[in-house]
């Protein structure tokens, strides 16, 4: 008895530990009797299992990121640009997950998504421009290409939870001809704004004109006015003042036309000394 009784203590230890099997927040665990699925929603925490005809594997249950290699793909332009991308996947059914995959091959579950994920993103790539690819409707071909992931990998126990490009590297042959396409856009651009430009200084030219012919216009009207009360006025002046003596208003008028007709030293004139308008040279005083 002295010999058996440890053996005996270290097989009913042995066997204990192995009836207990813990399952962690972070897992799910299946329990398997002689190779078939027995149960897999056990919650976390201490669990039993019959030793030598149950075992237990145990899966993660976290979001696992498959971190793609850059791919090159064509747009449909038939222009290259080297793609880097993940997929976020995380296992839903375990059951289904294990026996899909070979006896729950990690390895499996990432080649089978990897190659989905990259065939559809070159399809999805194919049928873009390369405008459309780098602009905002990436989100929405992402969306998609999760989606379709979603369909495919529900076989699988698998959920695509997301799927994202990092980074679109343009090749040096297409990088030449975008910054070919934004020069002629932007000189697009410029040339437009210059015949804006134009446009509005025309117009501005044509209304400054206009208001110049305006001014002018009033200003003439204006001064024609005061020249024709000028005018009046003057006549008027003269008609009182010829009233008052029509006859040194007579005199006057003579004295201003001799001023005007000998206003230079070598002026010479031949009249007749009868004539009127010397009549105010022979008066005498």
């Amino acid at each position: 008895m002295r010999f058996f009784l440890p053996i005996i203590i270290i097989l009913a230890l042995f066997v204990g530990l192995n009836s207990l099997f813990m399952v962690k927040e972070t897992e799910f665990a299946i329990k398997f009797r002689l190779g078939e699925i027995l149960r897999s929603d056990y919650e976390p925490g201490l669990h039993l299992k019959m030793p030598f005809i149950n075992n237990v594997i145990k899966l993660d249950n976290r979001l696992i990121t498959l971190d793609m290699q850059p791919e090159r793909m064509n747009t449909q332009e038939q222009k290259f640009v080297e793609v880097d991308y993940y997929v976020l996947w995380q296992i839903t059914n375990p059951d289904l997950f294990y026996t899909s995959t070979s006896g729950g091959n990690f390895g499996i579950a990432r080649s089978r998504l990897a190659q989905l994920i990259n065939d559809t993103l070159r399809a999805e790539f194919a049928s873009l421009t390369l405008s459309e690819v780098v602009s905002e409707q990436r989100r929405d071909m992402m969306d998609r290409l999760q989606e379709r992931a979603n369909t495919s990998f529900q076989q699988f126990g698998i959920d695509v939870r997301d799927v994202r490009i990092k980074k679109i590297e343009l090749t040096e042959e297409v990088l030449g001809s975008v910054f070919e396409r934004m020069e002629t856009q932007r000189t697009e651009f410029a040339n437009e704004l210059r015949s804006l430009g134009r446009e509005q200084s025309e117009e501005i030219q044509a209304e400054a004109d206009r208001e110049v012919r305006v001014l002018l216009a009033e200003a003439e009207r204006d001064a024609a006015r005061l020249r024709g009360d000028g005018d009046a006025q003057a006549t008027r002046i003269y008609a009182e003042a010829y009233e008052l003596d029509p006859e040194f208003y007579a005199f006057l008028r003579s004295l201003e036309a001799y001023r005007r007709s000998f206003n230079q030293g070598s002026d010479i004139m031949l009249m007749d000394t009868e004539s009127d308008f010397f009549r105010y040279f022979d008066q005498q005083q």
